[in-house]
């Protein structure tokens, strides 16, 4: 285990999978794979009281993510969504509403928690609610690093407070859909995807953002040092594209907090598709692995050379 503490914020649910259900939620894959890779993690989310609830509770303490500011709810259930997954292997969610993640609370113990980690991990959806949203809030002020995965799930997302999410973060993580989305709110009708990127850092004072392609990779765009840094995807066989992203992103913020004094964005990107690559290939978004699985798949999967 590393010594850096870290919270994800958000919707924790069974993904109800045509081949069965399974545990899912973008902040809690987050979560999962942060402890996978050594940074212990705390998940801050609210569930109901019933047997969803127990199995998921039982699930992530089973995963190794500490339970500790699991809220639980007697009024709404726990989150349930149907997931359905097309010929091209996109993922498409029908997600439930209201549940008991919509009323996460604000108490002293999750601030406290928050404070004293060295960063925070959120998204869009766990925002679609006022009570929850209020408490992410909150928990923004008090926070270290502020780290925004937009997560746009229609119709669970409004333009105004994507964007005053999008002014509290550090560092933001989107796809090629969610960047070209929020860059028309903004008005910005750049012909090229890195100009639309630094006008929305200049205009919300980000300091780093990093944006997905897919099989074409990711980029990843530093404030300070003025960089812009295209890495290539891994060629895989794709079993679903569930919590790759949240993967992707688990690996990028492991590696820059472990090279935090001279970032060496070449291992961090690597790294992050390495994770990520492995996830796509296997089955739902929180697959057991241990380092041994991690080398062997680099061994096995060359870098795909695309451009983006």
């Amino acid at each position: 285990m590393m010594s850096y503490k870290a919270v994800c914020f958000g919707e924790v649910l069974w993904d109800n999978l045509p081949t069965g259900k399974k545990l899912g939620g973008a902040p809690l894959n987050v979560s999962y794979h942060l402890n996978r890779l050594g940074v212990s993690t705390a998940m801050l989310t609210r569930i109901g009281e019933d047997e969803n609830g127990q199995e998921i509770e039982a699930l992530c303490r089973d995963l190794g993510v500490p339970t500790a500011l699991f809220q639980k709810d007697d009024v709404y259930p726990t989150s349930t969504v149907e997931v359905q997954i097309g010929e091209d292997k996109e993922v498409h969610y029908e997600i439930v509403f209201p549940v008991a993640w919509d009323f996460i609370q604000t108490d002293a113990q999750g601030l406290d928690m928050v404070k004293n980690a060295d960063f925070f991990v959120f998204g869009s959806l766990s925002s679609r609610n006022e009570v929850s949203y209020d408490t992410l809030i909150r928990l923004l002020e008090v926070a270290n690093f502020k780290v925004f995965d937009v997560n746009l799930r229609t119709p669970f997302y409004t333009e105004e407070r994507v964007l005053e999410l999008l002014s509290k973060a550090d560092l933001v993580k989107m796809n090629k859909a969610e960047l070209q989305k929020i860059s028309s709110w903004t008005n910005l009708d750049m012909e090229r995807d890195v100009e639309r990127v630094w006008a929305l850092m200049d205009i919300y004072q980000l300091q780093e953002a990093v944006i997905t392609y897919g099989a074409e990779g990711a980029v990843y765009y530093s404030k300070s040092l003025e960089l812009v840094y295209h890495f290539p995807a891994y060629r895989v066989e794709i079993n679903d594209t569930i919590g790759s992203g949240d993967s992707f992103l688990a690996a990028f913020l492991t590696k820059r907090f472990q090279t935090a004094e001279e970032l060496l964005i070449e291992d961090v990107m690597d790294f992050s598709a390495m994770i990520s690559g492995f996830v796509t290939q296997s089955s739902g978004a929180c697959p057991p692995y241990d380092q041994n699985d991690i080398i062997r798949f680099q061994w096995l999967n060359p870098l795909y050379k695309a451009k983006y």
